[in-house]
């Protein structure tokens, strides 16, 4: 019998160390529940600012421009300029980090290359602020956010490129419902427009900014997920508070500098003193915009950090059909059968990415699983042989 029995339990082993291991399993397997819910909690929490900060900045943004405000640029300036709020949490996390005995220290970029990333993706960020200023400015922010969703088909296309995001038929079919739905609305320019903004030319302006900011938002995303893979390296939060913090930086005085040259500071006294809701209510607007973009910011940076900036598109994407809904209760924006149309196939859009996700998902628990099984299955061999050399 036991001839027989240690060949076998010998081929258990030789079979196991020659078969090739997934990239997701550990070499001493334990199952990592406490990462795992932390992360995920994680990604829960980034979740919630992205769609609350994302969804709140383009509400009070048309709200500003509804009650007499009509600075582009200052209204892209607020999309960076908050950021002094998140530096002492980046030295809390930061002299944690130091104190850690596992911090790493080898393998990090010159401060010469870093500062190069952050103004790179700063030029990218104040470039795409200034742009969806204008859109927001000449299309009803219902119109203005449905545009927006063709993010995540340019995002896509980036992703594949620079990211090595695989291109399977549910995600390109998502790509494809969400360019519907944004191609829908060119037939709905005659729709209610902002005062003041109701010809076709400032729908064609609005839209041709608002598509060409989603086209550099989604590449500014993936560049940012390159860097976080190629040149940064760390795994720690303060990782993503400096990133946002030195990028927001770099694209304020992109874009505070033509605020002066323009003479548009000029009017920004005059322009808060006509402010329909008061001075106070115009200060507070605002503040309350600067503060909701670094939420945002916090929440996509973070996703990105964590997930993907495909996955951090695909949230997105999902706030924007939240805003039209809002902005019918809150400006009594008109929502006819094209806009409802549109919102449909953005929501089947990302529901199709997400059934990609979770069919990601099961395949990847289903391979640490018949990992599992081998590395429990060689060290149960590998001890019977070991005892049985001992009795021979």
């Amino acid at each position: 019998m036991e001839e027989i029995e240690e060949p076998d339990f010998r081929s258990i082993v030789e079979e196991a160390q020659e078969r090739p291991m997934s990239s997701n399993t550990i070499p001493e397997y334990t199952t990592p529940q406490p990462r795992n819910k932390t992360r995920w909690a994680w990604v829960f929490i980034c979740t919630l600012f992205v769609l609350l900060g994302q969804s709140s900045a383009t509400l009070l943004g048309r709200l500003y421009y509804n009650e007499g405000g009509n600075a582009v640029l200052l209204a892209a300036l607020l999309e960076t300029i908050g950021f002094p709020i998140l530096i002492p949490f980046a030295l809390y996390f930061s002299a944690q980090d130091l104190s850690r005995d596992d911090a790493p220290v080898n393998d990090q970029p010159s401060n010469l290359i870093r500062a190069a990333v952050y103004i790179f993706l700063g030029l990218f960020q104040a470039a795409t602020g200034v742009l969806y200023s204008v859109g927001l400015q000449n299309l009803p922010v219902s119109t203005f956010s449905l545009i927006s969703t063709t993010q995540l088909g340019f995002n896509t296309l980036f992703s594949f490129f620079f990211n090595a995001q695989k291109l399977t038929p549910l995600i390109l079919n998502s790509v494809v419902l969400l360019t519907i739905s944004s191609m829908l609305l060119i037939f709905n320019s005659d729709s209610e427009q902002p005062a003041g903004k109701s010809n076709r030319g400032h729908f064609a302006v609005g839209f041709s900014c608002s598509l060409v900011a989603s086209a550099l938002y989604s590449l500014m995303l993936s560049m940012t997920q390159l860097a976080f893979q190629k040149v940064l390296k760390t795994e720690t939060f303060s990782t993503v508070l400096n990133m946002i913090i030195y990028q927001s930086l770099a694209a304020t005085c992109v874009v505070i500098v033509p605020l002066f040259i323009s003479g548009e500071w000029s009017v920004l006294r005059n322009e808060m003193e006509n402010f329909e809701l008061g001075k106070v209510s115009y200060v507070i607007v605002l503040a309350m915009i600067a503060v909701a973009w670094q939420v945002c910011s916090i929440g996509a940076v973070g996703l990105i950090f964590e997930v993907s900036s495909l996955f951090t598109n695909v949230i997105s994407t999902v706030g924007l059909p939240i805003v039209p809904i809002l902005a019918a209760i809150f400006f009594h924006e008109k929502m006819d059968g094209i806009k409802v149309t549109s919102i449909v196939l953005a929501v089947w859009g990302f529901a199709s990415y997400v059934y990609q996700h979770y069919l990601n998902d099961s395949s990847e628990s289903r391979i640490a699983g018949e990992n599992l099984k081998v590395v429990e299955g060689s060290s149960i061999a590998t001890n019977f042989i070991s005892q049985e050399s001992q009795f021979n």
